[in-house]
């Protein structure tokens, strides 16, 4: 019973530790660089898809000539 007490306070402890400690500067910087790339991809993706409406639309009016 007493181990399972310890064991308890250990993972309280871990958890805490877990929760109080932060990244150091390289890792901010990997998340910047992340954050450029997803922003590029987000703004790739709308690009395609104006392109992709476009086409639908010249194929509309093409196929209805």
């Amino acid at each position: 019973m007493r181990g399972s007490v310890s064991l308890g306070r250990k993972i309280k402890t871990f958890a805490t530790k877990m929760v109080i400690t932060s990244g150091n500067e390289g890792d901010r910087g990997d998340q910047e660089k992340e954050s450029k790339e997803e922003s590029i991809l987000a703004m790739l993706g709308i690009i395609g898809t104006i392109l992709n409406l476009i086409v639908i639309i010249f194929v509309y009016i093409y196929t209805t000539l």
